[in-house]
């Protein structure tokens, strides 16, 4: 029986389907940029990306985790 995905990675698949690009992509941008702070990095991605609220929110969100996790 497969693992129901909770949190900010439940998004992805929409987040995929919506934007056309591949999560990695996404993670990328969001390191690259020179902002640091979520909700700065959340704006970017709505205002330069399109991204709604919510999906730019997971994004950054799961990114900051795994990046805490290094």
């Amino acid at each position: 029986m497969a693992t129901e995905v909770k949190g900010p990675a439940s998004y992805f698949p929409s987040i995929e389907k919506k934007y056309g690009r591949p999560i990695a992509e996404w993670k990328e941008l969001i390191r690259a940029s020179p902002l640091s702070k979520h909700m700065d990095l959340v704006n970017w991605l709505k205002s330069e990306h399109g991204l709604g609220h919510g999906h730019a929110n997971a994004l950054v969100a799961h990114t900051a985790a795994e990046d805490a996790g290094k």
